[in-house]
This record gives structure tokens, C-alpha cells and sequence, in this order.
């Protein structure tokens, strides 16, 4: 009883030994692909049995339609980006078993049609028919149709799309970092689409590259059936003593069905591959992007239908086909038609339930007296900024500008009311600021403004106009040139975009007036535990909320950031000990923000440009200072002061010419009363006091006035 029971377990032994390799190599992809690859390229130099040789030529064909099936249900080519590999493996192990059944054709073909194999000695009966001319001939054509159409356009398409992809890589750069910096995206997702960019470009490379695979594997095929039928004809009769006919019979069977079984996987997947590329910018799979663009439109269909109804009407010609597909495509675009406009009809019907479900209540007459602090008026033809198919674009940057202030100015951005005045031109926006008007600009919906950053001419077509914000010379383009322009260094904005900039620069010229007292207690609440002590011994027992307000105003007003609120309150503390005058209090704040200033005007070099103030006109403004308190104010002769104003535009104008951009540097008692000054035909230009530059600053005098 021994025996058999040893008998028995050997098998199941080597079975399950069998399995647990087989397993192992599934867990190791990496492995199993090695393999796979070093048995491709040792079949160029064994030989295989026919029994082997018709399995691998199964796998080639499950393989060139797995690769077919694969690119139309995926969504974007970049989904199948490994493509080039696989094309690769395909077109080697198509090679290989070229060379495995020209071994077996040449060294066994005089046995008859299955030396190599069934499957060859199947495609080669069946396509032939009996006939070889037949056969000879449906290879040739499937020859030309993989060599010359689809391999030569997909190769085509591939090149042309590398070449864009390229090209267009700055452009689309560009276009991410801006809407990183405006604060549509954040880091993460720019990040993304940096990748996916590059992904992109170098997938249309290997593709560009790859499409030579398919070109050099059919040529190969014509080599190989020529070699085989020649060579096969020759040792047939001069080695194997066979008649011409048996040897052109044998070996041209063998030949052409070798050639099909080559070209037929070879065909299917260079097919695979036009699908691929041609895919470029269709979104979904094939079967949807198709369907809904070939059928979505019931005039083409109509006019299809009427165009086949007429050529059945042609004398000679078979009327029923024709016929049968005109009324087909009448029926779709019937359906189709009908089911538009259901679909229309449907949306009317919601929209107005949905206005008979609100309500009509009489607005009271309080709310007439409530004032927006921001207001945004679009004409009628700049409505589609909000609701568009892109979405919500103008209300989505609007939302990153009030975070973008928070962040960068701590100061919370009221909430922007948008709403359409008819009374306005078409394309004509107006920003309000407590209703009174604080900027208005003219757009082109559909277009593109383009602005040249060393402010020389705009060589390309379009409306020359004037950028709205800072006055600069700009041009609408057709969006069609936006790649154009980026690629000649343009700086190159969206409608949107522009009334955001523009928003933005009212919203920093008027931060102290959007700063109220609500929104001051707001900040104050909002501060850390750990801070309100400091906040409970400041107010109200030494400056009134009220008061606090002013300070912060007057720090806005000259687009100081008041985000370092905890040292903006230790400022206003220590200097209530001995004043409290609002103005002194203010100045005393700017000293403690020293650091912040200064790195707020330090160049990209790492310095501070200064200018000074000469010491005769430090005196003289020291001299012309006349009240104490509240009531101090600046008493100088108009002609000094004309004097003043005239010197102090040439100094930095002279600058600006240089390409700086420096600040004006004073005592800290006449500083504000400098600023006054200044303010009034210079409002971007920084006045800093002695007190203000922080130790570490480093600094650079460029002039004195």
C-alpha cells in the first residue's frame, strides 16, 4: 500500500511547486516582465516546436487586441502613457516569432504545410483559398494599409503633437504660475499640473519615437515573406528533391500564412496607436466622445438623410441601401431633434418653478439707507464673466483676492457686491467704493489683453487700448494668439483677470476708509487667548476702540500690513504711557515695525534704496511746524514748497530712469508732514524715518534732495 501512495504524492508535489512558482511571479511583476523580455530574445536564437509556436502566436494576438481594447476605454492618453513599452514588447515578440517560423519553414517546410505550425498552415488555406496569387495578393494589401495609412498617419499625428506640446511648454508654464500667484490654485495643484504637463510633453516624444517601431516591423514582414518564399523554393527543389509546383505550394502557404498571422497583430496595433494620438484633447472614453459629437447635432443627420435619399434616385444605383440609411439617419435626427428640445423645455419649466416658488415681499424701506463698501457694476455684455461654461471665473478670483489681502495686509476684505447696470455701456465695468465711484474700465469679453512688459509696440492683430489699472499701453487679442503671445514673452491676461488687478489696486488705495469699527473690534476678538490679556489692559483704560481704528487706518493708508496685530498693540501700549495723540502714537507703531518695513521696500539685491533729505530741509520743515498736540501742522511758504515738490520729482525721476525705485528718508518728526506732501503727486512713493530702518537692513543712498 506504500507504493501507490508514494506514486501519488510526487505529481501533486511538482504541482503545487508549479503553483507556488507561478504565484511568486505574479507577486513580482518586475521578475515576471524580465523574464518574459529574455524569453522574447532567446526565441531569436532557439528554436520552438510547432506546439509552442502556435501558443505564442495566440499570445501575440491577445496581446495586439488587449492593446486595442485598452485605448478605447481609456480617458486621455496620458492613462495609458506606458504604450511606447508595450508597443516595444509587441513588435519584438512579433519579430521573434517571425524568425521562429522562418527557421521551421525553411528547415522542415518540405513536409508539407503544418511544418510550422496550425495556426500558420489555417490563415494560410483560409485567406489563399487554393489559390496562392490570392493570398500573395491580401498580404500586400494589408502590407500597404498598416505601412502606408495608419502607421505613417499615427506617426504623423505623434510628431506633430511632440512638436506642439514643446513648443506650447512655456506658454502653459506661465499660465499656472499666474493662477498660483493670483490664488486660484495652491502649491499642491500647480505642482500637479507641472507634472502632468511634463508627462505630456515627454509621452508625445516616445510616441513620435515609438511609431518607428511599427514602420520598421513592417517592412521587416515584406523582407521575411520575400526570404521565405525564394529561399523555401530554392532548398525545396535543389536540397529536397521537391517538384516547382510542391515546393511553391508548400512554401507560399506556409509564407503567406506566417506573414498573416504577423501582419494581423501588427495591424490591430498600429490601429491602437492612430487611436491613441488622435485622441489629443477628447475627453472621455472613445465610445462617448464619438457618439456625442458625430450624433449631437440633427441638422447633419437631416441633411445626411436627404443627401442619401438623392444619390438613391441615381440611375443605375441600388435604391433599397440607400434608402434603408436615409431613413435610419432621418429617424435619429427626429429623436435627437425631439429630445433637445425636451431637454429645453424641462430647463424653462424649473426656472420658473423655482422663480414662482420665492415669494414676492415688499423690501422695506430701511434697506434703501444700507451702503455697500464695495460694489461692482458690469455692463449686459460683461455678464458672462460670472456665469459662463468655465464656471463661476470672476467670483472664484475674487474670493482668492480677499484671501490673498488677509494674508498679505491683514485686513479683511468686505464682501464685493456684484450686480449689472443696465445704464452702463455693454462692456463697461464700474468698482464703487461706499458708493461713490473709485474706478471704472472697458473689456472685451471674448479676447485677450496683452500687454508688451518692456512697453515697446505689440506686433500682433488686434485693438490697441489702454490697460485700466495703471494706464499702460495694451492691445485685445482673439484668444487664438494666446499661445503666440506667450511665446514672444507678452504678458498675456484674461478679462477676469483684469477687473480683479483693477479691484485689487482700488481696494490697497482705500483700505483705511474699508476699515471700520466693526471690523476692528472683528480683529480684536479673533485674536489668540494668549494675546487678550494684552488687549484687556490696552482698552479701553488707554486708547478707546475708536482710537485703535485710527492708528490702524493710518498704517493702511501708506499700505502697511497690520497683520502683526500683537506688535501694532504692544506699540500703541508703550507709547499711551506718554502721549496721546493719535498721530504720535502712529509714528511710535512704525518704529516698532521697523523690520517689516524695511524688508517690505528692500530690492532684489538685498538693499534699501534711499534717498535723503538734505539738512537745510530738515530745518526748514522743522522751523515751519507751528501748534502742539493734535493741532501741530506745517506752515511753509507756497514757494519753498513748489521749490520742494520740483527737486524732489527730478531726484526721482531721475531714478525711475535708472530702474529704482528708492524710499525718501526723513527725521522721525517731520516725517509725517514729508508724507503729506508727498502723497499728493507721488502716492506710491515710501517715506521712512531715520527710526525706521532696522539695524540689520542693509542700505543704499542713492541721492539727497
Amino acid at each position: 500500500m506504500s507504493l501507490p501512495s508514494t506514486d501519488v504524492a510526487g505529481p501533486t508535489g511538482a504541482s503545487a511547486g508549479f503553483l507556488g512558482l507561478a504565484n511568486a511571479l505574479l507577486k513580482r511583476g518586475d521578475i515576471a516582465l524580465a523574464i518574459g523580455v529574455v524569453s522574447i530574445l532567446m526565441v531569436l536564437i532557439l528554436p520552438l516546436p510547432t506546439w509552442l509556436l502556435d501558443l505564442s502566436i495566440a499570445m501575440s494576438f491577445a496581446l495586439s487586441v488587449l492593446i486595442l481594447m485598452t485605448c478605447l476605454f481609456i480617458s486621455r492618453p496620458l492613462d495609458f502613457s506606458s504604450f511606447p513599452t508595450v508597443l516595444l514588447i509587441a513588435t519584438m515578440l512579433r519579430l521573434a516569432l517571425n524568425l521562429a517560423s522562418t527557421r521551421l519553414i525553411l528547415a522542415q517546410g518540405h513536409e508539407g504545410t503544418h511544418a510550422a505550425g496550425k495556426v500558420i498552415e489555417a490563415f494560410g488555406n483560409f485567406v489563399m483559398g487554393g489559390n496562392f496569387v490570392i493570398g500573395v495578393i491580401v498580404f500586400a494589401i494589408l502590407v500597404i494599409v498598416n505601412f502606408v495609412v495608419i502607421t505613417k498617419g499615427s506617426g504623423r499625428i505623434a510628431e506633430v503633437a511632440a512638436r506642439f506640446s514643446l513648443d506650447a511648454m512655456p506658454g502653459k508654464q506661465m499660465a499656472i504660475d499666474a493662477d498660483l500667484s493670483s490664488g486660484l490654485i495652491d502649491e499642491n495643484e500647480a505642482r500637479l499640473r507641472r507634472k502632468t504637463l511634463e508627462d505630456e510633453s515627454t509621452f508625445f516624444g516616445a510616441m513620435d519615437g515609438s511609431a518607428k517601431f511599427v514602420r520598421g516591423d513592417a517592412i521587416a514582414g515584406l523582407l521575411i515573406t520575400f526570404i521565405n518564399v525564394i529561399g523555401g523554393i530554392i532548398i525545396g527543389m535543389a536540397q529536397k528533391g521537391l517538384s516547382f509546383g510542391q515546393a511553391s505550394h508548400y512554401y507560399t502557404v506556409m509564407t503567406v500564412g506566417d506573414g498573416l498571422v504577423s501582419q494581423i497583430p501588427a495591424l490591430v496595433v498600429s490601429t491602437a496607436a492612430g487611436m491613441l494620438v488622435s485622441k489629443a484633447g477628447v475627453n472621455g472614453t472613445a465610445d462617448k466622445a464619438l457618439f456625442a459629437q458625430l450624433g449631437g447635432y440633427p441638422a447633419a443627420l437631416g441633411l445626411s438623410a436627404s443627401l442619401l435619399v438623392l444619390m438613391s434616385l441615381l440611375p443605375g444605383i441600388p435604391m433599397l441601401p440607400f434608402l434603408g440609411l436615409a431613413g435610419g439617419a432621418g429617424y435619429l435626427a427626429w429623436r435627437l431633434s425631439k429630445k433637445q428640445a425636451q431637454a429645453r423645455d424641462d430647463i424653462v419649466t424649473a426656472e420658473q418653478r423655482a422663480t414662482d416658488a420665492i415669494p414676492l415681499a415688499e423690501e422695506p424701506i430701511s434697506a434703501s439707507l444700507q451702503m455697500d463698501y464695495i460694489r461692482l457694476e458690469l455692463g449686459y455684455g460683461l455678464l458672462q464673466l460670472i456665469n459662463n461654461e468655465n464656471g463661476q471665473r470672476l467670483t472664484d478670483q475674487i474670493k482668492a483676492l480677499r484671501r490673498q489681502l488677509a494674508g498679505d495686509m491683514g485686513f479683511v476684505l468686505p464682501s464685493v457686491r456684484i450686480q449689472d447696470n443696465m445704464q452702463l455701456p455693454a462692456n463697461t465695468y464700474l468698482v464703487r467704493v461706499k458708493e461713490i465711484e473709485a474706478g471704472r474700465g472697458d473689456l472685451r469679453p471674448n479676447m485677450l489683453l496683452v500687454m508688451d512688459p518692456k512697453g515697446e509696440r505689440i506686433a500682433l492683430a488686434g485693438e490697441e487700448t489702454v490697460e485700466p489699472t495703471f494706464g499702460l499701453p495694451a492691445m485685445w487679442i482673439a484668444e487664438g494668439l494666446r499661445e503666440e503671445a506667450s511665446f514672444r514673452g507678452y504678458t498675456v491676461v484674461d478679462p477676469a483677470t483684469v477687473v480683479t488687478t483693477h479691484l485689487t489696486e482700488v481696494v490697497k488705495e482705500n483700505m483705511s476708509e474699508l476699515l471700520s469699527y466693526a471690523e476692528t473690534q472683528k480683529l480684536l476678538d479673533e485674536m489668540n487667548k494668549e494675546q487678550q490679556k494684552l488687549v484687556a489692559d490696552l482698552i479701553p483704560s488707554q486708547i478707546s476702540v475708536s482710537g485703535l481704528q485710527r492708528v490702524l487706518q493710518n498704517l493702511l493708508a501708506e499700505r502697511l500690513s497690520i497683520r502683526d496685530l500683537p506688535t501694532i498693540l504692544e506699540g500703541v501700549f508703550e507709547s499711551c504711557s506718554y502721549t496721546h495723540n493719535l498721530s504720535s502714537i502712529t509714528e511710535h507703531v512704525r518704529t516698532r515695525l521697523a523690520r517689516q518695513i524695511s524688508d517690505a521696500n528692500m530690492t532684489a539685491a538685498g538693499y534699501v534704496p534711499m534717498i535723503t533729505l538734505s539738512p537745510e530741509w530738515e530745518q526748514a520743515f522743522a522751523e515751519s511746524l507751528i501748534g502742539t498736540g493734535e493741532d501741530r501742522q506745517l506752515s511753509l511758504a507756497p514757494s519753498r514748497l513748489q521749490d520742494f515738490i520740483t527737486k524732489l520729482r527730478q531726484v526721482f525721476e531721475r531714478q525711475a530712469m535708472l530702474g529704482e525705485n528708492p524710499v525718501l528718508l526723513t527725521s522721525a518728526n517731520v516725517r509725517p508732514y514729508v508724507r503729506s506732501i508727498v502723497e499728493r503727486f507721488r502716492p506710491a512713493t515710501t517715506v521712512m524715518a531715520q527710526t525706521e530702518v532696522h539695524p540689520k537692513a542693509r542700505i543704499k543712498t542713492l541721492g539727497q534732495i
